[in-house]
């Protein structure tokens, strides 16, 4: 597959390299030389303008912030002098993380510039092509109509693209990066400047006798108890509210299924709040439950009964989903299974655990990857509920019994501004979700046997 790649982006500048005249190869070094000389003026003198800028810029200042992000510290601190007049004052310093991110935002146009070289050493081959067969060469109307035709897709994805590259790339890159500096709240730029440390953070991370290390492991065996129990409890009590309501001795089918709908359409935050409120220390449960049998606050106080409660919530907020789901799924059950099931003796509960569960699993397997690593990540209900408490002293950086990783990133960079752990942990809860799912996905009969249910 590597290989294969390799050849897709290497081959067609081989290829023009090998084959090309001198104006073609002169294009690999005066970008757009081959479309001018063949009369594609506009579209050469853009290639021409595009390196031409790119030079420009990193000559005069390009290369020169691209490098402050090889030093050890990432700027100059702030320094004592002295004003004209002789008064004291403190002479400002750089700001670090302006200083990684344009640095960040300068590889990406590294990045974009050798797409545009590319797309040049294509180009100059092409046109040099249509030269020695005779054909027409394009002109500058030509293109435009193939972006409204033939390369539409090119047009409608440019924006998009940007947009992802901007707002998500790289940022993602900007997080990765901060994962190997010291960002936190004793290095906060622009009084004071970050450092990198190299793999310091990483090193923290999986030490499990240093107190981020062994928080990092007790949150970590956390989400993962609450990911299995908030996923397959919610899958199976869905499927079988789904197999209760769509039995043929149910009466008022689409009623039972309006009421849970309804649940469903009210937003799940104001659920999740109503229900803190409900279960708070002076909440309407606990002076109940205190009145009656002399508990005191025994939701959001005690660890274990938070994250029963928690589960069980989600239970309630979550099943509703699950039955709209496997209802569909149900009704396109072959009917001939079951009569096949039931002439051969079945009960209920055989032709359940050997018709139904592997046909569901067959189909959903997939929902229930994503549903895994959408509950590791699952911030709303954990937030809501209970922002992660009870708090342990225990614990590093106000991290609670019942925070998952990304409570405790949120905790760790609103409230904490220890940016530099919480970018590792968002490392850690990716590679941890992304392994998982390519592991699970690719050894399920969905991934495996595309063809259908046998």
């Amino acid at each position: 597959m590597k290989e294969k790649k390799s050849n897709f982006v290497l081959q067609p500048i081989k290829e023009a390299w090998a084959n090309g005249d001198t104006f073609t190869k002169l294009s690999f070094f005066i970008m757009g030389l081959s479309n001018i000389l063949r009369k594609q003026i506009v579209k050469g003198l853009l290639f021409l303008g595009s390196e031409l800028g790119f030079l420009i810029f990193m000559l005069s200042a390009g290369f020169a912030y691209l490098s402050e992000m090889f030093q050890k510290t990432l700027g100059n601190p702030p320094t004592k002098g002295f004003s004209e007049s002789g008064i004291p004052i403190t002479i400002a310093g750089d700001n670090s993380m302006i200083i990684l991110l344009r640095a960040v935002a300068i590889l990406f146009l590294v990045g974009l510039f050798c797409i545009v070289w590319r797309t040049n050493v294509k180009s100059a081959y092409k046109v040099q092509e249509l030269q020695e067969m005779g054909k027409r060469i394009p002109t500058v109307f030509d293109d435009i109509k193939d972006l409204f035709d033939s390369q539409l897709h090119k047009t409608l994805l440019m924006l998009p693209i940007f947009g992802i590259i901007i707002f998500n790339l790289i940022p993602i890159v900007f997080m990765i990066f901060i994962a190997f500096t010291n960002y936190d709240a004793a290095h906060q730029p622009p009084s004071k400047v970050f450092s990198w440390v190299g793999l310091s953070n990483f090193i923290a991370l999986l030490n499990p006798s240093g107190k981020f290390g062994s928080t990092f492991l007790n949150i970590l065996l956390w989400t993962f108890i609450w990911a299995i129990f908030a996923t397959f409890l919610n899958y199976i009590f869905g499927m079988i509210l789904a197999i209760l309501i769509n039995r043929k001795g149910t009466k008022y089918k689409k009623f039972w299924r309006t009421m849970f709908v309804i649940s469903i359409a009210v937003p799940q935050f104001v659920s999740l709040l109503l229900i803190r409120i409900m279960l708070s220390e002076y909440g309407p449960v606990n002076s109940m439950l205190n009145d009656i049998f002399g508990v005191t606050a025994p939701f959001w106080t005690n660890a274990t009964w938070a994250r029963v409660t928690i589960i069980i919530v989600n239970l309630w907020v979550g099943m509703p989903y699950t039955m709209l789901v496997t209802t569909g799924i149900l009704q396109n059950i072959p009917s001939d299974l079951y009569e096949s099931a039931k002439v051969d003796g079945a009960n209920a509960a055989t032709i359940f655990w050997k018709i139904t569960l592997p046909y569901m699993l067959f189909v959903t397997t997939p929902k229930l990857i994503t549903d895994f690593v959408g509950n590791l990540n699952n911030f709303n209900v954990i937030y809501f509920l209970t922002a992660g408490e009870p708090l342990s002293s225990d614990y590093f950086q106000a991290a609670g019994k019942t925070d998952l990783l990304v409570t405790w990133l949120y905790k760790l960079t609103v409230d904490k501004a220890d940016y530099c752990y919480a970018a590792v942990i968002g490392i850690a809860v990716f590679v941890i979700s992304a392994t998982l799912s390519l592991i699970v996905y690719r050894n399920t009969g969905s991934y495996k046997n595309e063809e259908g249910f046998q």
